[in-house]
């Protein structure tokens, strides 16, 4: 028997297989975009050996709420406090673009004529002023039935503190919704706007990604598998009725699944501090792991704008659950090359996708992409996953001429796109009080080892490694990740308290737990926003105070002698997995190169091509060099080396 990953990407899907032995193999299909499981079960076609269970990342979720064509959002119900009505259309006036007079606000999820305003009242001490009426909540969710709505999400004023009268609500709305979403069980912390716009994005999801798994399941019937998990935002992952349950914790599962392998692969090869770098063939993602941890963010905003990898606020719909910290940008292989009305030669963010892809890969694309630009320059060859693929290099020069000398459009291409990159790796270092120059970069993805070297080059930092299977990282991340459950809670009066009640509530759901991950939203008295830090044992004020403030200095540089308050703490309980093995790689013997083709460096050179795993441990590769394999290739600029370790890592070193 055997567990198959599958991570659906916007280019290609991924499949790792883990065999009983904890050997693996890897191999790619193109996504179907419009119907994402036609390509998951296309791949499990391919695999011979019985299939025990499937591991799966997904970002319907994330393409639901950007308006992919295919997936339209249901109508949801908005069941809220009296008074509250139009708190998601007011939400915090935050102005994306500060001076742009013609700025139209994201469209609420929710239409004002499907917001219902309940007469019930919940004190910020959880006293129940006034209790919800069940008679009054009926009549509501049958107009709200006959005008159309599908799910239902309920927000109430303190409900994070005392979530009775929403659990009094819920239960008369499910007589009438399949769907019903409460922000006291998705996001139960303060802050009225960001908790009512998490419970009904979770809302619009739960129709979506519920009718998307099950649909997958009943495809595994054909494979007599009846065990699939979903990768969470967070990390972890989780089961089927967990996902379908909380759909708004698979927003970025995808993208976490590569910073977990990073964080796993990291303790393998005893690197503390890596910097995680996944391009594949749409974006590409950045995270930073500290002492083998990804870092966590709570603060996420989908379906609105990103500039240079930061999500900029106020121009999507906030949500408020624990996310690894993740900076993405347009940078993919498939990222469109194309000239502005000044003609400023501009990359993306507009990608050509797996349909109808790369010009070069003759499947119809007009315009000239990364790949393209790649192929152009040599540094890719002309075969593809093993020779499954073939590349038409004389119709990417063909598009790349349309702007100008080719090699040149490539070049400055690619130089734009490492810049764009490289803001993003800023992102989850500098601007987090991290020394991008104190990291490895770990990069990955069909597209990451293109550029690795150059970004760290602009980065100041030393060290490249690229793992095995790079171009499967992320799949391959879903074998290495552990469940991981979460539960939270609000203003403790006493902190290790609240954090053994949270691990109790978890270990009964559970039944078994091998350890509990805790963490603690905080700020000083008076500030406005909090940081998210990590907690140890035994939970003391103090303890929590000397880690608080270590981490407020490192971000913003100060801190102060004020009072610290605990907002939020919240558990993540984990159950270990069998992580996979990899393979010692051979120790002797000398790698020739299997050819030599001309490839664009600062000049055209003459330039030996090495399959990876021809090269042993030992051996070391002198730039300018090009390392293939089946789903990616690395490029050894002049002035590097690489040499393979203990793992089969290859590590390159300037």
């Amino acid at each position: 028997m055997v567990i198959v990953a599958v991570d659906v990407g916007g280019t290609f899907t991924d499949f790792v297989i883990l065999r009983d032995d904890g050997t693996i193999y890897s191999f790619k299909v193109l996504s179907t975009p419009r119907n994402p499981e036609a390509a998951v079960l296309d791949g499990l076609r391919r695999v011979k050996e019985p299939i025990s269970e499937v591991l799966h990342a997904t970002t319907i979720g994330t393409n639901a709420l950007l308006g992919q064509v295919g997936l339209e959002l249901p109508k949801v119900a908005l069941f809220t406090t009296k008074g509250f009505r139009d708190i998601i259309e007011i939400g915090r006036q935050n102005r994306p673009r500060l001076y742009d007079l013609f700025f139209t606000k994201p469209k609420p999820l929710v239409p004002r004529d499907l917001r219902f305003e309940v007469d019930e009242r919940v004190l910020a001490d959880g006293t129940v002023l006034k209790a919800v009426d069940p008679r009054e909540v009926e009549e509501l969710a049958i107009r709200a039935k006959s005008m159309g709505a599908v799910s239902a999400a309920v927000s109430y004023l303190h409900s994070y503190i005392n979530p009775i009268n929403e659990e009094v609500t819920g239960s008369v709305l499910r007589r009438y919704f399949k769907y019903v979403s409460l922000s006291s069980r998705v996001a139960p912390e303060p802050r009225e706007y960001e908790r009512t716009s998490t419970a009904v994005v979770n809302a619009a999801l739960m129709p979506i990604v519920g009718e998307y798994l099950l649909r997958l399941i009943n495809g595994l019937r054909e494979f007599n598998v009846d065990k699939l998990y979903i990768m969470s935002s967070s990390g972890g992952l989780v089961t089927v009725d967990e996902a379908a349950d909380r759909p708004v914790q698979l927003i970025e599962s995808g993208p976490a699944a590569g910073a977990v392998a990073a964080a796993e692969f990291s303790k393998m090869v005893n690197i503390s501090n890596v910097i995680g770098f996944d391009m594949g063939g749409t974006t590409a993602k950045a995270s930073s792991i500290i002492n083998h941890e990804p870092e966590i963010t709570t603060e996420y905003e989908v379906g609105g704008e990103v500039h240079h990898g930061r999500i900029v606020k106020g121009s999507g719909y906030p949500v408020r659950f624990p996310f690894i910290d993740l900076a993405e940008v347009s940078s993919g292989g498939g990222t469109i090359i194309w000239r502005d009305e000044a003609g400023a030669l501009r990359v993306g963010p507009l990608s050509a996708g797996a349909d109808p892809g790369p010009i070069c890969y003759g499947r119809g694309g007009k315009e000239p992409t990364l790949t393209d630009a790649n192929l152009v320059l040599g540094r890719i060859g002309e075969y593809m996953l093993g020779g499954e693929m073939r590349l038409n290099r004389d119709l990417a020069v063909k598009g790349l001429s349309r702007l100008g000398d080719p090699v040149e459009a490539a070049v400055e291409a690619i130089r734009l796109a490492n810049l764009e990159m490289a803001r993003a790796i800023r992102l989850v270092t500098v601007e987090r009080g991290l020394n991008p120059g104190d990291f490895v970069l770990m990069a990955f993805g069909g597209a990451g080892p293109q550029h690795a070297a150059y970004l760290a080059e602009d980065l100041g930092i030393g060290t490249v490694v690229i793992p095995p299977e790079p171009g499967a990282f992320s799949s391959l991340g879903l074998l290495m990740a552990d469940w991981r459950f979460e539960a939270r809670a609000s203003y403790p009066r006493d902190v290790e308290d609240g954090f053994r009640a949270l691990e109790d509530r978890l270990a009964k759901m559970l039944g078994r737990v091998d350890y509990f991950l805790r963490y603690a939203d905080v700020r000083y008295v008076g500030q406005g926003w909090e940081l998210t830090i990590p907690v140890g044992r035994p939970a003391t004020l103090d303890g929590v105070r000397r880690v608080f403030d270590e981490r407020h200095e490192a971000t913003y540089g100060f801190r102060l002698n004020k009072p610290i308050e605990v907002v939020t703490i919240r558990v993540f309980a984990v159950v270990s997995r069998v992580k996979p093995r990899f393979n010692r790689p051979k120790a002797d013997g000398e790698a020739r190169p299997r050819a030599y083709r001309r490839v664009f460096f600062d000049e055209w050179v003459e330039t030996p091509i090495y399959w990876r795993s021809d090269i042993p441990m030992g051996q070391v590769v002198e730039g300018p060099a090009v390392v293939e394999e089946y789903g990616s290739t690395t490029v050894i600029p002049p002035k590097w080396r690489a040499s393979v370790g203990g793992l089969g890592e290859l590590r390159l070193v300037r």
